[in-house]
């Protein structure tokens, strides 16, 4: 997705590709078991079983991708850029809460649009639907835009430590909030408390590219492998003690949110830290994956719920794993060409009304970001000490 306020980089739009996949993953597999079919015991199969951790890439990769651009633009105009966000987001949200609000229609209140500004919270037309049911994560998506440009100044006046103090604060909150939520899981996974220390850690990675990005560089092929390990054994560690799905009331959610963004972000340095180079034919698959990745993201539940009403458990060869993997790629091509569609006819139009939000003239090829400065020395006296 291209963007008026910094240079685009294909690799964050692979990155989003591979976010709405491990989502789409997660609801496949939670359909198949519904359908009959075997389910993933296998921890080191985290990455499908719990597969819901791609959305913690993606709010991962909101902070880290804006607070790049707050970088390189050195402040933000709060209307131009809200208007922006709105523009994003918005047109193809409208159409999915008309959706939820149409199918829940005998049940409707007039109280119930305002779920339309908090999706995440009580239960909204769009979660008492399953085909709808992605759309919880963009009230807290739109809570972030909200406050973004604040935080990104106080970040760069008074450097990482202020968003180290916040990640201090939404700890705190946690472990309060366990005390008192019997149902905690599930707080943990939906709301402010649970999630916005992952944007706060996409922002302090950001910071740290922009102080680091020589040395970045130079290590990125480690630190792929290095992060890529850490992120499988981060959702095998949720799985063994704390699923999503079984755990109502687990402590080791109050500080998971935080491991799982920690490997993710350590995931978007190294991949974007790679030289830009030629995009490969598979890159230039994968990056508009993550251009279509919104629709992909809101979609992919109506196109496995269907189809898992209209054929049930395909078996065209007998071999469970081989039968699981051609539904596996029906289903994905579907959605694939239905969230192409989406976009170009529901999304497409709206941003081409998109402007510059930033201080600085809109960007070209050669942007570069504003590089951090290195922490100042201690005084003489103290080196001596």
């Amino acid at each position: 997705m291209r963007s008026l306020n910094i240079q685009y980089n294909p690799r964050i739009d692979q990155l989003r590709w591979l976010a709405a996949t491990l989502v789409f993953m997660f609801h496949f597999h939670l359909e198949y078991r519904r359908l009959g079919g075997n389910d993933l015991v296998n921890p080191w199969a985290s990455l499908i079983s719990e597969g819901h951790t791609g959305v913690g890439l993606f709010f991962t990769l909101s902070g880290f991708l804006f607070m790049q651009i707050a970088l390189r633009q050195r402040g933000i105009r709060y209307g131009e850029f809200l208007r922006n966000r709105v523009l994003r987001i918005a047109p193809l949200y409208v159409v999915i809460f008309l959706v939820a609000t149409s199918i829940s229609r005998d049940k409707f209140q007039p109280q119930d649009l305002l779920f339309f500004f908090a999706s995440n919270l009580g239960m909204p037309p769009t979660s008492q639907t399953v085909i709808t049911g992605a759309a919880w994560t963009i009230s807290l998506e739109f809570m972030f835009y909200l406050v973004f440009p604040f935080l990104a100044r106080f970040a760069m006046e008074r450097g990482m430590r202020y968003l180290a103090g916040w990640l201090v604060l939404l700890l705190f909150f946690k472990a309060a909030a366990f005390t008192v939520n019997t149902n905690s899981t599930l707080m943990y996974f939906s709301t402010f408390v649970g999630r916005f220390d992952q944007f706060i850690i996409g922002m302090i990675a950001a910071m740290t590219y922009a102080r680091h990005e020589a040395a970045l560089r130079r290590w990125a092929p480690a630190l792929v492998i290095t992060s890529a390990a850490l992120v499988v054994w981060d959702t095998r560690l949720m799985h063994v003690n704390a699923s999503f799905l079984t755990a109502p009331h687990a402590s080791f959610w109050i500080i998971w949110t935080m491991l799982e963004s920690a490997g993710w972000a350590l995931l978007i340095l190294a991949w974007v830290a790679f030289k830009p180079g030629a995009q490969t034919a598979f890159g230039r698959i994968f990056s508009h994956g993550g251009k279509i990745s919104f629709s992909f993201y809101l979609l992919h539940m109506a196109v496995l719920h269907v189809l898992a009403e209209a054929f049930g458990l395909v078996r065209p060869t007998g071999i469970g794993w081989l039968d699981a993997a051609f539904m596996v790629a029906c289903a994905y091509a579907i959605t694939w060409a239905l969230s192409t569609l989406s976009f170009n006819i529901v999304e497409e139009p709206f941003l081409r009304g998109r402007r510059n939000y930033g201080t600085l003239p809109a960007v070209g090829e050669n942007a570069t970001l504003t590089r951090l400065p290195d922490p100042p020395a201690p005084p003489r006296e103290a080196r001596a000490r």
